[in-house]
């Protein structure tokens, strides 16, 4: 087990700035710009191992984005912001809008200060000079362990999610009316070997719905699957717009007076649907079945409180804290919210 939260996370998102940067010359002075040579293969090798892209540049929104059309790379540009504001605010807003950690962001710019104005407002933000963008494959942040199915298909995974958030926005009615209306299927099962990759890709991706931000990789996961006093839970999302994608975790340490979880997690694309409940309702559960209390770790890593309160919503009273923020929690199972109605659940 590594312990490590990471002060180098894998790269999430790749901003880029346009003029000089994604391609030569100023669009306000000539249209005939040209992208730069190998940029776009760049952009589709990143893409195919799950990083997403985005543009902070400071041009007129039409004509810029016009000609990322004619360039036809506009798939690519998950919430482009093309303004006049500030470099800094446009990419906390691509930020905010991914759901991602800022020290998860890689800003390309060819102006020193345009990268200096992002790195004073926000220090977590890795900035690079734009002459070395031909070395961004090769890049060790830029490199996950393992390419799984589901960071193959992440763009398109946000896309659909953006497509979600816009229909939610347009829907007039009660929330929980919605959300009956996205016709959703949780799938919770015991991991196999074959989840192991996407498994670990979670522990290492997953910082705000997270308990502990322990990371476990491949092999250590394995041993847990190979032994009697662990339990490994995985669980996917499905809607009426397609599969989510394996976007929970739950690592249980098998004792015999509780259940402990080692780590709980959820991905940050499904906050909004009240997921990571439903999933913990099922551990829950499942050690009452089998006659025992649960207890779980908690480690306040700074950026997880809202796991916090789900656990207190949940029922989970701290027993036992100790420094650096580590909790121990502890539910007596006697009172386990129910699956509300939107989701349906399936038991693998």
């Amino acid at each position: 087990m590594s312990g490590d939260t990471g002060d180098k996370k894998e790269i999430k998102c790749v901003v880029w700035d346009l003029d000089g940067t994604l391609w030569e010359g100023i669009l306000l002075e000539s249209n005939e710009v040209k992208l730069k040579p190998g940029i776009r293969q760049i952009i589709q090798t990143l893409d195919s191992r799950g990083i997403l892209h985005s543009i902070a540049s400071k041009s007129d929104y039409d004509d810029a984005l016009a000609k990322i059309k004619e360039f036809k790379l506009e798939a690519f540009f998950l919430y482009p912001e093309i303004s006049w504001n500030a470099k800094s605010t446009s990419i906390k807003r691509i930020q905010e809008n991914l759901n991602i950690g800022l020290d998860t962001i890689m800003f390309i710019d060819d102006q020193p200060f345009e990268r200096d104005e992002v790195q004073h407002e926000h220090p977590e933000v890795f900035c690079l000079d734009a002459s070395q963008y031909r070395n961004l494959p090769d890049h060790p942040r830029l490199n996950p362990r393992f390419i799984t199915e589901d960071s193959k298909k992440r763009r398109h995974l946000y896309l659909a999610d953006m497509k979600r958030k816009k229909i939610e926005q347009e829907y007039e009615g009660p929330k929980q009316d919605f959300l009956m209306s996205l016709d959703m299927t949780l799938i919770i099962s015991q991991a196999k070997e074959e989840d192991l990759k996407r498994a670990e890709e979670l522990t290492v991706r997953t910082n705000q719905l997270n308990t502990t931000g322990v990371t476990y990789d491949f092999d250590e996961l394995k041993r847990f699957l190979s032994s009697d006093d662990y339990r490994l839970f995985i669980c996917e999302l499905r809607d009426k717009y397609g599969s989510h994608g394996k976007i929970g975790l739950a690592l249980v340490e098998i004792t015999d007076k509780f259940w402990q979880l080692k780590l709980f997690l959820m991905s940050c694309r499904v906050l909004t649907y009240g997921v990571g409940t439903v999933f913990l309702s099922y551990i829950l559960n499942e050690a009452k079945k089998a006659g025992m209390i649960v207890r779980s770790d908690f480690r306040d890593t700074g950026r997880n409180r809202m796991m916090y309160i789900t656990f207190k919503f949940a029922n989970f009273r701290e027993i036992q804290s100790q420094t650096k923020g580590e909790i121990l929690l502890e539910n007596n199972l006697t009172k386990i919210q129910e699956f509300p109605p939107y989701i349906h659940v399936i038991i693998q």
